[in-house]
């Protein structure tokens, strides 16, 4: 197979504040034929992830920045077509971070093969994948999370706070999270079995309604969303607490910094340890993470949800209902049919 056209997303300018359609455009571009050691894979899922904000800044970070009129990056899942590698074979599922485009071709030792029989395919970009292992990975090694204990979550119902909810409370912790909806916190609640869903948009003074859920204090704190979250978890903090910072995604769209927590002092009179992290400088612990998620996925302890846009020329809108509160769960993008093959 060669010459195939594919659809690709590119950067068309760098967002000001919140992202427009018009920061994005769809393009085609000519796939040559792989070479020696090469694979064509066409693309079936894609992932889109507020990480992928800092990147459409032109500034250094853990990861480069996007290029205007280059094709973004990101998780995608896709099968095989064409293969020149004894890496992988033709009709093979593969992980790769060659999102927001149809087709691509690459090395066959950079793709990933991903078992379809084990779980649903999709499921390597959520629960199995990077938000699965962010939320493992931060709640267990950063957060330094204790059996039994409580453990305040915000954006709850989302990619990563979903697992975190649940992994704490396969750890027989008491578990209390937010969430924009009362959908949402019903499912937290009625499904995910959380001790206590808070609607952050209707519940009025949050401090107050953490505190109430929690009245003898908040262990760990997985911070997903920053802004007035972060005081309420200050403020109910118990002495030698842990905050493991994921991410702060109300901030993410900001064009003038916004002003630090007024109570950041409990740091001090708390013992309080608050530690940033990114999931990839943690991938020594994914045996684990597999083993473990395995388990609990197979004794009925994980479930999760999914909201799915269909078609690469949707991707923009699915990455833009990140911010608003539009996903459920996981956001994905289904790019191509089950079968690429």
């Amino acid at each position: 197979m060669s010459n195939v056209v594919s659809k690709e997303v590119r950067l068309a300018k760098r967002p000001v504040g919140m992202p427009k359609l018009e920061d994005f455009e769809i393009g085609e571009a000519q796939i040559a034929a792989p070479g020696d050691g090469e694979v064509l894979v066409r693309n079936i899922w894609m992932s889109v992830d507020p990480y992928m904000r800092g990147r459409m800044y032109d500034r250094e970070s853990y990861v480069p920045p996007f290029q205007i009129g280059k094709p973004l990056e990101g998780g995608a899942i896709g099968q095989v077509v064409a293969s020149n590698s004894d890496k992988v074979a033709v009709g093979d599922y593969v992980q790769s971070m060659m999102g927001w485009r149809e087709y691509f071709v690459a090395k066959g030792d950079t793709v990933q093969k991903v078992d379809e029989k084990a779980a649903p395919v999709q499921a390597y970009l959520g629960i199995l994948g990077m938000p699965g292992m962010t939320a493992y990975a931060g709640l267990l090694r950063v957060g330094e999370l204790k059996d039994g204990e409580t453990v305040f979550v915000s954006a709850a119902s989302g990619a990563v706070g979903s697992v975190v909810c649940q992994i704490a409370k396969a750890k027989g912790c008491f578990v209390v999270g937010t969430a924009g909806s009362d959908e949402k916190c019903t499912w937290l609640e009625e499904t995910a079995g959380i001790d206590k869903a808070i609607n952050y948009k209707t519940c009025g003074d949050l401090t107050k309604a953490v505190h109430d859920a929690a009245p003898k204090g908040v262990d760990v704190y997985f911070e997903n969303v920053g802004g007035e979250h972060l005081v309420a978890a200050l403020e109910n903090m118990r002495p030698f607490g842990r905050l493991a910072m994921c991410g702060m995604i109300s901030q993410y769209n900001d064009t003038t910094p916004a002003a630090g927590p007024s109570n950041l002092i409990y740091m001090v009179g708390k013992s309080l340890k608050m530690q940033g992290f990114i999931v990839s400088n943690h991938f020594d612990l994914l045996p684990d993470f597999i083993r473990d998620m395995s388990k609990w996925i197979g004794e009925g302890k994980i479930k999760w949800e999914e909201t799915v846009e269909d078609g690469i020329e949707r991707a923009p809108n699915a990455f833009l209902n990140l911010f608003t509160g539009g996903n459920f769960g996981k956001m994905l993008v289904k790019i191509g049919p089950d079968k690429a093959i």
